[in-house]
């Protein structure tokens, strides 16, 4: 019995060669639309799928595959004398290897100006179809997705090793190929009809890269970035110098550039295990940088820094001073890179930092389950605050506070924050109680703490918070407000001479 071939792909890369090896190993060749054309162009035998089904390609294409003819060569087992008996009856020839990839639905998708009825139309019906036929009788059906195991399938084809495993192997990959598919098309029309939180949630993600090790050496793990990505975000980075990223470089890294995605001036962010240990703002990239790092010259060492301005050599030179896992920046100047990759094992990394990606949600991972919910961009402006004491900020207060705010924002809860001239000078995070997380940001700014601002990622549940302010000199501070016990911090306030005002928000960070 002849060996047969169906190729339908709309990616074309390497399918003239790989036609040309199925050729060569005696399998006739059955194909669709453009890639028939492009197979009898390359000198091919093909034969169109029509001659198989007695059936023509209908209604713009929308029609072809969708056949018994064709699925029924699919889907017979062999070995199930019924179903040779019934594909004899009908005329049926089996269809031994399927090589099929889909309309370019996610590339459709990020056409700057297409119009939905061309997004409709790549939305692939026949080739899914086809797909899972062949994947579910992957026993008898070879299926190929994926171009890059085109010289694999020939390997094994030559001394017909295609082996009970390596079907399977390609049967899985198929599914996750189509499950992707699918989830672009459902998140698509679930965005289309506004439906934030419907009664299933799919997600899908493609892989960047495994990685050597998770949080800690015996756990393992791998990068996995959306497919349609958009604004800033590090999986779309491109590492210009220095070993592989780790599980916690990314993390951190991601927190830094959630927390850099605040400021508009140039500015510098230092993290450290997610927590921000310096953030300063300036007129010029070296400025801030040199701030952040006055911030917390101690917790920085070994931390991530991420700048909004290219580096410059002046920048870089600072930067080379003190062991740093990565800089991320949008770019870096000649001489800058100059003089970083001297540095052997520093991460340099570069990304796009004019858009950030405001719809996107934000998942975590429980036991049996995953809670959604969309990113906190909540955002305050020195109109949307309500001085609650008798005494306002001034401007230069106001200032701070804002960017206090701003900062604090980024912290663990239970979160307590202290600046001073754009810069952050005690970071107090991930405290059981509010007061804690106060005692550690004013150890931490010493005898800066005189003349600082203090920012709260929630409201003061008792006046105990405030009352550590007045002994540690700090002269205004910005809060949610809302508790039943408001009237007992503002007291502390006003009696003081300490500014409050209110946010009306909350910022709490788990």
């Amino acid at each position: 019995m002849k060996k047969r071939a169906l190729i339908s792909v709309s990616d074309k890369r390497n399918i003239v060669e790989f036609a040309e090896g199925l050729v060569a190993l005696h399998y006739e060749i059955v194909s669709t639309g453009g890639t028939l054309s492009v197979l009898q162009d390359a000198g091919i035998p093909a034969i169109a799928i029509d001659a198989v089904t007695g059936f023509p390609e209908i209604l713009d294409g929308r029609v072809k595959t969708l056949h018994p003819s064709v699925h029924g060569g699919l889907l017979a087992k062999r070995s199930y004398p019924s179903h040779q008996k019934q594909m004899e009856e009908n005329h049926i020839d089996p269809i031994d290897i399927v090589v099929v990839n889909l309309y370019p639905f996610k590339q459709t998708l990020e056409k700057e100006g297409v119009l939905k009825d061309e997004i409709i139309e790549n939305i692939d019906i026949g080739g899914p179809t086809m797909l899972r036929s062949a994947a579910k009788n992957f026993t008898d059906v070879l299926v190929v997705v994926d171009p890059g195991d085109y010289e694999s399938v020939l390997d094994v084809l030559k001394p017909n090793k295609a082996d009970y495993d390596y079907r399977q192997q390609l049967a899985a990959k198929v599914f996750r190929h189509t499950a992707n598919y699918d989830a672009l098309i459902a998140n698509y029309f679930a965005s289309e009809t506004g439906e934030k939180f419907p009664e299933t949630y799919t997600v899908t993600y493609e892989k960047v890269q495994s990685l050597r090790y998770g949080e800690n050496p015996h756990q393992e793990a791998a990068f996995y970035k959306n497919p349609l990505q958009n604004g800033m975000s590090l999986a779309t980075a491109k590492q210009l110098h220095g070993k592989e990223l780790s599980y916690n470089n990314i993390q951190d890294a991601n927190a830094a550039l959630e927390i850099l995605a605040e400021y508009t001036d140039p500015a510098a962010v230092a993290v450290k295990h997610m927590n921000p240990c310096g953030i300063g703002v300036s007129a010029s990239i070296a400025d801030a940088f040199q701030v952040a790092f006055e911030a917390d010259p101690v917790s920085i060492f070994g931390g991530i820094v991420a700048l909004n301005r290219e580096v410059d050599s002046q920048t870089a030179e600072q930067l080379s001073e003190i062991f740093l896992e990565i800089v991320i920046a949008p770019s870096f100047s000649e001489k800058a890179l100059e003089i970083l990759t001297q540095k052997k094992n520093i991460r340099l990394l570069t990304l796009e930092m004019t858009t950030k990606d405001e719809a996107s949600y934000k998942l975590t991972t429980v036991d049996g389950g995953v809670l959604i919910q969309s990113r906190d961009n909540g955002s305050v402006t020195a109109e949307d605050l309500a001085v609650a004491t008798k005494r306002a900020p001034s401007e230069q207060e106001l200032q701070d506070l804002l960017f206090a705010w701003k900062a604090v924002k980024h912290v663990k809860s239970n979160a307590i924050l202290l600046a001073k001239n754009n810069q952050t000078i005690g970071v107090g995070a991930g405290q059981m109680n509010r007061v804690g997380a106060a005692k550690i940001a004013i150890d931490q700014a010493g005898k800066k703490a005189t003349g600082s601002v203090m920012a709260s990622d929630a409201f003061f549940p008792m006046p105990d918070t405030v009352e550590e302010a007045v002994k540690a000199g700090v002269t205004a501070i910005i809060q949610p407000g809302g508790s039943k016990r408001d009237q007992d911090s503002i007291d502390v306030c006003d009696k003081h001479g300490i500014a409050m005002v209110f946010t009306g928000m909350r910022h709490f960070k788990h």
